[in-house]
């Protein structure tokens, strides 16, 4: 158990230079003449992403305490006990630990409060390694909260903060367009480059497709699945961009939106449902624009 909870406490750390070394070498691919018609790295762009990975570490150190404290008073009163040294507990823990991922992602789109803060990932208007560092900087915050009913199954808080690790460096070799497609039964069933530009699109066939982290089996069953199309190249960043390489901006342009759009809907009622409606909602008496830098 003790190497399991030094791993969870220091697996984003010790990934570091790996993501430096890849952000480099994507660097090197894409000046190639063959990768002309890629977006590439802009460097104000790449500084930003790069700010806002480091701000999420320190949110997340802030925030260890309570988190910590919620999993161990949740798992105090589970339903089964789950080894975390058994092996066969990873793969079911994985899977289950994705599906929570998913719902969270999902809701982080559709729920208007939530996609003030998870905007930022979607920011950038390329699409390389370095946006994959371009975190949710206030998602520790609130985000635990969807990971909770593992702990009430029986899977130990330990094994949950190394499985979330886990999901989230998958999540970073997908932002790449080095990668083109992968065989056809990987592209089945896992998240994919091609996949994930999909996600990161703002064409309106790609706005808020492919939520998945690791298994792309959900999207698929649960209808929000849409392939990567040659005929129709991603477009990337938001249906209104912020033009902005300030990280303050960045970070808190979704919630100085939101609370424009708040303050100028008419009703107690609208008002409420502005945080709990998704982005792109207008009450029915009203037809102008929400404000919004609404995205996939």
């Amino acid at each position: 158990m003790e190497t399991l909870t030094w791993w969870s406490q220091n697996i984003l750390l010790l990934a570091i230079p790996f993501f430096l070394a890849t952000l480099l070498l994507e660097f090197i691919l894409l000046r190639r003449p063959a990768a002309q018609n890629r977006v590439g790295y802009e460097w104000r762009d790449t500084a930003t992403s790069l700010l806002l990975g480091v701000i999420k570490l320190g949110v997340m150190a802030l925030t260890a305490g309570y988190v910590g404290a919620a999993f161990a008073a949740v798992y105090s009163q589970r339903l089964f006990t789950i080894d975390p040294l058994s092996a066969w507990s990873w793969p079911l823990l994985l899977v289950a630990q994705d599906l929570c991922y998913y719902v969270y992602h999902r809701s982080a789109h559709r729920v208007r409060l939530l996609w003030c803060e998870h905007v930022n990932h979607h920011s950038s208007r390329h699409y390389n390694l370095s946006t994959a560092l371009r975190q949710s900087t206030l998602g520790p915050v609130y985000g635990f909260l969807f990971y909770l009913p593992l702990a009430g199954l029986g899977f130990h808080p330990v094994a949950i903060a190394l499985g979330f690790g886990v999901n989230l460096l998958y999540q970073y070799w997908i932002h790449t367009e080095t990668i083109t497609r992968l065989p056809r039964v990987v592209e089945a069933l896992f998240n994919t480059p091609s996949h994930h530009r999909v996600h990161h699109g703002s064409n309106p066939r790609y706005i808020d497709r492919n939520y998945a982290g690791i298994l792309i089996i959900w999207d698929r069953m649960f209808g929000t699945f849409t392939p990567e199309s040659a005929e129709e190249p991603v477009v990337y960043g938001l249906t209104r961009n912020i033009n902005s390489f300030n990280p303050l901006v960045v970070i808190f342009h979704g919630l100085r939106d939101l609370v424009w759009s708040i303050w100028r809907t008419p009703g107690w009622l609208n008002k409420l449902l502005r945080l709990i409606m998704p982005p792109d909602w207008e009450p029915a008496t009203k037809h102008a624009s929400s404000g919004a830098h609404h995205a996939a």
